[in-house]
């Protein structure tokens, strides 16, 4: 029975992140997402108790479309994180859902910095690990650079939406850290730091 649980729950998300894609917080409705997920109205509620319930269930699981494909540490996690965020973003509904619900909740009356805090938190694990092995220059602070790197992608992400419907992004977030590494990492760590795409093949 939990088995079945986490299964209906993991379809009940995935359904209304393509549904909060599709048509945003306001024009989804709870029937909508059910029906897309195959369960009933009741199914639902017995897994979240509101649309906004779901909706933040959905901001919060933006790293399940990013850490399978991360197998790396330090500095190098660091970027690829960025990287294979930003190819996700361009083809996963439940990350591209999560990022806009994000961005987007003060218009439907939500103040939740979860999914941020989320991120900004794994960041400064991969910057503590970067300092251990000595990769990060002498005075970088984890906490502060992974603020800002937080801070940086949801920016870059926006305009690049605005410009091209984030087509770029990839090469706008390689670029971000091309700016970015030689004020942090030490100048034998650069050469070391692959910055190609990466994402599911």
């Amino acid at each position: 029975m939990q088995e079945r649980a986490v299964r209906t729950r993991q379809l009940l998300l995935q359904a209304a992140a393509e549904e909060f894609d599709a048509c945003g917080y306001a024009a989804t409705g709870l029937s909508k997402i059910a029906k897309r997920a195959g369960v009933t109205v009741g199914s639902l509620y017995f897994h979240f108790e509101s649309k906004e319930g779901i909706a933040k269930a959905v901001m919060q699981a933006q790293p399940q479309s990013i850490e399978p494909y991360l197998d790396t540490q330090g500095l190098q996690r660091l970027v690829d994180i960025t990287r294979v965020w930003a190819q996700q973003l361009l083809r996963d509904p439940l990350l591209r859902a999560g990022v806009r619900l994000s961005v987007e909740q003060g218009g439907f009356g939500v103040h939740d910095v979860t999914s941020f805090v989320q991120w900004r938190d794994v960041m400064e694990e991969c910057l503590r690990d970067a300092r251990e092995s000595g990769e990060l220059l002498p005075g970088v602070d984890p906490a502060m650079v992974a603020e800002f790197i937080v801070s940086a992608c949801t920016g870059v992400q926006l305009y690049a939406q605005l410009v091209n419907e984030r087509e770029d992004l990839p090469e706008r977030t390689v670029e971000m850290w091309r700016l970015l590494l030689p004020g942090i990492a030490t100048p034998g760590t650069l050469p070391r730091i692959d910055l190609e795409p990466r994402g599911e093949s």
